[in-house]
């Protein structure tokens, strides 16, 4: 026979409204697991660890919310000494074992803050503290057993909590392969899991079989989330033979995932954190204007846009806007044909001028020019080119007002450095 005992000792401080003082109590709660397994036992310690917990968290909050009630009340009674008479916007109320609670008039009880104002009484119907261990692991998702087990013949009784080696786990929320889960038509739970604010809700539960995920309808469950961030399952007897309750060993495996890797699966049944291939974003245009273009252009508008990999130019506007952090390189071109006049084109970036094309035809000719400017931009950072002076001229053939730009080097979000800024003149 094994035996395993563990002995907790709880001081706990306890003053309700009107105590004269500080009352010190220490509670010895000795339980015992006999005939169990490791994982049977280690289960019961963490579940009777985690019951302290809450309760830890439970009293500190009675704690602030009783020291919160005791200052509105002090204040209320020096109003009335003034001789104000008004009604206040705010409402104490009582909660069992005169727990105090602070609201604001017309404001309804939020059902989180009121589970840290259990009474004794309430806590031990709760079944986030009474539920029983159930550690089979067979009942995994990954696990295929020659004896196939049925839970209609389970005598259930009160609340269960799914572990998985002494590791607490919860049901799959996705249609499991059937033959899995110890059983033929592995039950699943077809809906979400509730949150904590929720309270009891009831589940549909389906067993899949024959290429049907829900081919067996079970009967309905009742699932609780409880403070810990585990569930606890209310199961009944399925409908037939062979069905029985999936324990999804994913959440072990995806729930240690960090957030640069994904939960990833080949077959719907093995899982494993993967990390996320990191490829740099193409970014390429270019366009060009078939006109002239005389005197002051504030911003260009390319109406023929030849290419636009990653959709960061806009034709309507002429402005091309950034899609993520590095360095571009972008060139822009004029072509004028009057002689002894100054023609200027100028690229901005963020309403600043930082690069010129400039051409000054001294007799009768056609004269081009071609610019570059490289730089790091920002993610939203704009670009546009301004026709100041002079005169430009191209048709659809020549090409000859263009402006494109692509991006060299993709920054990732966490190598940014915020204290770099891209100074222009």
């Amino acid at each position: 026979m094994v035996v395993f005992a563990l002995a907790v000792f709880v001081t706990m401080s306890s003053c309700s409204l009107g105590c004269s003082g500080n009352t010190n109590s220490t509670e010895l709660k000795l339980w015992s697991v006999e005939n169990q397994s490791m994982a049977m036992q280690l289960a019961a310690v963490f579940k009777e660890m985690e019951r302290l917990r809450c309760e830890q968290t439970t009293l500190h909050q009675q704690q602030q919310q009783q020291q919160s009630a005791l200052t509105q009340m002090h204040m209320t009674r020096d109003q009335k000494r003034r001789g104000h008479d008004e009604v206040g916007t705010n409402i104490l109320t009582y909660g069992p074992n005169y727990d105090v609670k602070e609201k604001g008039e017309g404001e309804e009880e939020d059902e989180d803050s009121l589970d840290s104002f259990e009474g004794d009484s309430r806590r031990s119907e709760d079944p986030c503290f009474h539920y029983t261990a159930l550690d089979q692991y067979w009942r995994a998702t990954n696990t295929t057993n020659n004896n196939k087990m049925c839970d209609r013949n389970v005598n259930w009784k009160g609340w269960y909590r799914l572990y998985y080696k002494g590791q607490s786990l919860q049901m799959p929320e996705r249609c499991v392969p059937v033959n899995k889960c110890g059983t033929h038509a592995p039950l699943w739970l077809a809906g979400p899991h509730p949150r904590r604010r929720d309270g009891i809700v009831t589940r549909r539960v389906c067993g899949h079989w024959n290429k049907n995920c829900c081919a067996f309808e079970s009967t309905p469950i009742n699932v609780k989330k409880c403070c810990g961030n585990y569930y606890v399952y209310q199961f009944t007897k399925p409908t037939s033979c062979y069905l029985a309750y999936c324990a999804d060993i994913n959440t072990l495996v995806c729930g240690r995932c960090r957030r640069d890797q994904s939960c990833v699966s080949r077959d719907k049944t093995n899982w494993m954190c993967k990390t996320n291939r990191w490829s740099p974003m193409q970014i390429h245009f270019f366009a060009s204007f078939p006109g002239q273009l005389k005197g002051k252009v504030n911003r260009i508008k390319y109406s023929k846009v030849l290419v636009n990999v990653g959709r960061g130019f806009n034709r309507r506007t002429g402005v091309f806007r950034a899609p993520v952090h590095g360095v571009y390189q972008f060139f822009f071109s004029t072509q004028t044909t009057n002689a002894s006049l100054n023609t200027e084109l100028w690229l901005g970036v963020n309403g600043y001028w930082v690069a010129v094309s400039q051409t000054n035809v001294a007799r009768p000719s056609s004269v081009g020019s071609l610019s570059t400017y490289m730089t790091f931009l920002r993610r939203g950072a704009s670009v546009y080119v301004t026709h100041n002076c002079g005169h430009s001229w191209a048709n659809s053939a020549s090409s000859t007002i263009t402006f494109g730009g692509s991006l060299l080097a993709q920054w990732r979000e966490h190598n940014v450095n915020v204290n770099i800024r891209t100074k222009y003149p």
